[in-house]
């Protein structure tokens, strides 16, 4: 049995930590690949006989749907925003990430703890109340954290919408009146957040400008020695069919 450890203290909640499932997080700005990594990566772990369970950001029972109303007028003050996010990671853990993993599955995280704690501290939150807020955290067997460009970024959005979303380009910390270029800034304010858990954390950085075939590729071939799978397969034309990948331009640049 497979016994997880936590962030710091464990929760009141969870009195047996002895779970057999698996928790894979996938960390990245909007725009990384991060969803459409997670499709794929779905299909061939079901293919490979793993059941799995998604979470993600804002998808609690509890106040998900609050926190989606509340963003809407872009008046949350610093530190309300933060515990709106934690009540939903937290409903989150105990009533479906724990519980799927006591069951054997496979829980694949659109996006964990790091993302909120980075977003914390660029806001200015102290390093010490975050980390506290978050010990109860369960503490993943494997994160990826896509790496790319600012300016991808902000090519891979537009493609996707037409316009750069308030809260992602950081407007309520007054970096630029002009969305883009606070949205530039506040990319790479949140990037040396996750530099510095990497070197505390061990996750795996992975280069997310390359094409989906190759960073796809790269993920299964750590998630197969994770999981004893042996050789993963070539990424198939079906596996990219059934995906909906993200746009990614061409050629490749490396991350700043």
């Amino acid at each position: 049995m497979n016994e997880k450890h936590f962030f710091g203290r464990q929760p009141p909640e969870i009195r047996d930590a002895r779970l057999p499932g698996k928790l894979l997080v996938i960390e990245g700005a909007d725009g990384s690949g991060r969803s459409t990594q997670i499709a794929m990566l779905s299909q061939w772990l079901e293919a490979n006989g793993f059941a799995v369970r998604f979470m993600g950001l804002r998808r609690s029972n509890l106040v998900a749907e609050d926190l989606e109303r509340a963003k809407q007028g872009n008046v949350l003050t610093r530190t309300t925003l933060s515990l709106f996010y934690a009540t939903d990671f937290f409903d989150q853990l105990v009533n479906a990430i724990i519980p799927a993993l006591r069951a054997g599955l496979i829980v694949l995280a659109d996006r964990y703890i790091y993302t909120l704690m980075a977003r914390d501290l660029v806001r200015g939150a102290d390093r010490d109340w975050v980390r506290n807020l978050y010990s109860p955290a369960l503490l993943p067997d494997a994160v990826f954290y896509f790496r790319v460009s600012a300016r991808q970024l902000v090519e891979r959005n537009f493609q996707k919408n037409s316009t750069l979303d308030y809260w992602e380009s950081g407007m309520d910390l007054g970096l630029s009146l002009d969305m883009f270029d606070s949205f530039v800034k506040y990319q790479r304010m949140l990037q040396l957040e996750f530099q510095k858990m990497q070197r505390e954390f061990g996750f795996k950085l992975l280069n997310g400008n390359r094409p989906i075939v190759k960073v796809q590729q790269d993920l299964r071939k750590e998630i197969a020695a994770l999981l004893s799978i042996g050789a993963p397969t070539e990424v198939s034309a079906v596996d990219m069919e059934a995906a909906t990948p993200e746009p990614i331009p061409a050629p490749a640049e490396e991350p700043v």
